[in-house]
C-alpha cells in the first residue's frame, strides 16, 4: 500500500471518529473536542495534499538556477497558506465555544445537552 494512501485512510478514520463523537456524545465539552479532532484531520489532509507534488520549500536561491534544481519537486505553497488560515480560524472558534461552555457550566455542571433543551417554551 502506498504511504499516501495509508495516510489518507488514517485521516479519514480521524474524521469519522470525530464525526461519531459529535453525533453520539451528549456532553458539550466532548462535542467541542470532537470538532477539534475533525479540524485537525482536515488540516492534516491539506498538509498531505500539499506534500504530493514534493517536499522542498518553494524558496528560490542562487543555486536554484542550476539545471539539477529545475527537476526538483517543489511543495505547493497554496495549501500551506490555507492551512495557516484554517488553524487560526479553528483556534478562535474553539476558544469561543469553550468560553460559552464555561458560562453554561454555571447552569449545569454536567454539561448534558438535554439539560439545556427548553422544549419549545420561552
Amino acid at each position: 500500500m502506498a504511504p499516501f494512501r495509508l495516510l489518507e485512510l488514517l485521516i479519514l478514520g480521524a474524521v469519522l471518529a470525530g464525526f461519531a463523537g459529535l453525533l453520539l456524545r451528549r456532553n458539550l465539552f466532548l462535542k467541542v473536542l470532537s470538532m477539534d479532532v475533525i479540524g485537525s484531520a482536515v488540516v492534516a489532509l491539506f498538509v498531505l495534499v500539499g506534500a504530493r507534488s514534493g517536499l522542498r520549500s518553494p524558496i528560490l536561491s542562487a543555486a536554484a538556477n542550476a539545471p539539477a534544481a529545475a527537476a526538483t519537486a517543489w511543495a505547493d505553497p497554496i495549501p500551506q497558506a490555507v492551512i495557516l488560515t484554517a488553524i487560526v480560524i479553528g483556534l478562535s472558534i474553539q476558544a469561543l465555544l469553550l468560553v460559552v461552555i464555561t458560562r453554561l457550566s454555571r447552569i449545569d455542571p454536567g454539561l448534558d445537552l438535554a439539560s439545556f433543551d427548553t422544549g419549545g417554551q420561552r
